[in-house]
């Protein structure tokens, strides 16, 4: 696997990045499959990024027949994933419940202790992808143009000035601790249910700022209704060429979120098989393959130990990042 280090305020982590659409190793016929419908939940809410990929991968394995019962999506974004994680952990040994994953996964956890989620105790069936970030501002804003035109007018408006994001203490509230802390920005962070609640509260000039994922905003970029400024990433996005990363701006901050299938605890060794070669077929598959480049996508596919090992690397760094931001206690 190809292998990049990106940095999290100053912390040396190792991610794999760049595609791939082959290199796993196909499971063998598995005997098990499901015998009702499946259900797919969602640890946020309807139009969000993780909301569109479930929706995507569901219309995939319904359109080539690559399983015998429907995938049926379940959004549960309560208490930025906690109602999901809860959900998912009883249903300790059940083969028809699947979920997928944003780094609340990581962050939700840490933060609320009380609800005695282990992520390791989940069932890693596999990363689809890591998805990206960029700051966008309302392309009715003519004075801003670049991230230094973001700072000033950021700096002149202080707390009045409004980051909408997805969630306390989730991936979005992160990157805008880490604008206020780099650019000494008092920004005030104000939390939706849902990338796409969110895209559309600065489409609708409610919100001055977000740090959506390309596919929440790419419908008001291409209407030409909001624009980003720079992105969260080692090189620019094709999609936005004129965006630079904050690294080319001095700044070495790069921030993935997984898009990961997880299974329910205890779940049968025949059924994590099934699973994972239908997801191996999802991956590969023109439709999937084809979403991840216009949704500036990355990541190779994870499975098995590779995968919980993953997971585990990307909790330390986000319990780092967690305590840094005063949202944990060390």
């Amino acid at each position: 696997m190809i292998q990049k280090k990106h940095r999290v305020f100053g912390l040396g982590v190792a991610v794999g990045l760049g595609v791939a659409a082959v290199g796993l190793p196909q499971a063998a016929d598995a005997a098990w499959e499901p015998k009702k419908p499946v259900e797919f939940v969602v640890m946020a809410g309807k139009g969000g990024g993780a909301d569109k990929a479930v929706r995507l991968m569901q219309s995939i394995i319904a359109k080539n027949k690559l399983a015998p019962v429907p995938f049926t999506p379940v959004n549960k974004p309560g208490g930025t994933g906690a109602e999901a994680l809860v959900y998912l952990k009883g249903k300790k040994g059940d083969d028809h419940t699947i979920m997928f994953t944003l780094n609340s996964f990581y962050t939700t956890p840490l933060r609320q202790p009380g609800l005695k989620v282990n992520i390791e105790e989940f069932t890693p069936v596999m990363r689809m992808a890591e998805d990206t970030f960029c700051l966008w501002v309302h392309s009715d804003r003519k004075d801003i143009n670049t991230v230094d035109d973001f700072v000033k007018a950021a700096k002149a408006k202080g707390n009045g000035w409004i980051m909408a994001g997805t969630g306390k203490a989730s991936e979005d509230n992160l990157l805008t601790d880490f604008l206020n802390s780099a650019y000494g920005l008092k920004m005030k962070y104000i939390p939706y249910k849902g990338g796409g609640k969110v895209a559309k509260e600065l489409a609708g000039k409610n919100a001055d700022s977000t740090v959506n994922n390309p596919s929440e905003q790419l419908g008001f970029f291409e209407a030409g209704t909001t624009k980003p400024l720079a992105c969260f990433t080692n090189d620019r996005i094709g999609l936005f060429k004129d965006a630079p990363t904050f690294k080319e701006l001095g700044k070495d901050f790069v921030y993935f979120m997984q898009r990961t299938v997880v299974g329910a605890p205890g779940m049968s060794d025949e059924a994590k098989a099934y699973y994972r070669d239908l997801f191996t077929k999802v991956f590969n598959s023109e439709e999937w393959q084809s979403y991840r480049n216009k949704r500036a996508l990355q990541g190779d596919p994870l499975t098995g130990d590779d995968l919980l090992n993953y997971w585990k690397n990307e909790r330390d760094v986000h319990k780092k990042m967690l305590t840094k931001m005063g949202a944990i206690k060390s």
